[in-house]
């Protein structure tokens, strides 16, 4: 990102979240450069679904690198309420980003994905090319579509005007400051708090739908090196998906099971199965990642599982819930 001498200023979008969090850790932990300046952007800095208050942010901190992960999220029962929310909202926001970056002289962006954003009915495991296939789920479509869209833009600002804006596709991301809402947020975290609450009450829990689908779970202080990597190295306009093999795969029942060992739980639990399961699968192929960093070590799913759960512990009384 530029020569010893130049200082790149890198803007991170939904920086308080928890992707852009875990790339606060690791650039303060071993991966930030002397000549980078890291800016981790909130809902404080900008309004990013209105243009005027997304310009005035970008030529406040006058980025030359733009990591983007703010949007409109939530798990599978928050889309399922609100698709149409979720879709006009994330459109604005990723327009309004893409635009300024382009507008204000961001030559690099990297924006960041989904793998729900994939055609329901697919062959598996998908890979980058497939992004536009089919229909997606209709449980989330809003957000999909949103999201497909930030592909289509990074090929007309590359096209159209040379800039080098990207963007990566994560599986299942979980971690430190996740949002551990029980209503809305996503599977692991929803486990790590339920666990939490049946410790204190010495009742079994309740994993919502039949515990059979299968995912792909990615420690975000991992993707956090990995998005890093991608911002300085990465030159294709098409997507990278960001996940750990085929054979890491568990199931929503196997990932319970771990939570519970790292929480220390012996009470058991049980299965909502009047509550939808969402996808079956959406096995993802990293085959793309491994050709360009074959030597990548991810951090073992039961090793990361436990720090998450460690840090919600520790921090209850801030942690997002």
């Amino acid at each position: 990102m530029g020569s010893d001498s130049e200082t790149s200023v890198v803007l991170v979008t939904g920086g308080t979240g928890l992707v852009g969090q875990a790339i606060k850790y690791v650039v303060e932990n071993g991966s930030g450069r002397k000549n980078e300046k890291w800016i981790f952007g909130s809902s404080k800095d900008a309004d990013l679904t209105d243009l005027a208050s997304t310009e005035a942010m970008f030529l406040k901190y006058k980025p030359t690198h733009v990591i983007h992960l703010a949007a409109k999220v939530g798990g599978l029962f928050g889309n399922l309420s609100a698709n149409l929310e979720f879709l006009r909202k994330n459109i604005a926001i990723n327009d309004n980003v893409l635009a300024m970056a382009h507008k204000t002289g961001v030559q690099n962006v990297v924006s960041c994905l989904s793998t729900c954003i994939f055609p329901d009915k697919t062959t598996y495991p998908i890979n980058e090319t497939m992004v536009h296939n089919g229909p997606p789920h209709d449980s989330n479509y809003g957000y999909s579509y949103a999201k497909r869209l930030i592909d289509i833009l990074n090929r007309g600002y590359n096209n159209e005007h040379g800039r080098n804006y990207t963007s990566i596709i994560p599986t299942n991301v979980f971690g430190p400051e996740d949002n551990f809402n029980i209503q809305q947020g996503h599977v692991l975290p929803g486990l790590i708090h339920k666990i939490y609450l049946a410790k204190l009450e010495g009742k079994p829990f309740t994993v919502w739908g039949t515990g059979k689908p299968r995912r792909q779970f990615i420690y975000s202080r991992d993707l956090a090196r990995l998005i890093i990597w991608v911002l300085r190295e990465y030159k294709e306009t098409e997507p990278i998906i960001l996940s750990v093999g085929e054979e890491n795969e568990v199931s929503i029942k196997e990932a319970a099971e771990q939570v519970a060992i790292a929480m220390d739980f012996k009470e058991g639990f049980l299965f909502d199965t009047d509550k939808a399961d969402g996808q079956y699968k959406k096995t993802a192929d990293n085959t793309k990642l491994r050709k360009y960093l074959p030597e990548f070590q991810f951090t073992p799913f039961a090793q990361a599982l436990k720090e998450t759960c460690d840090w919600f512990v520790e921090n209850y009384h801030r942690a997002r819930k």
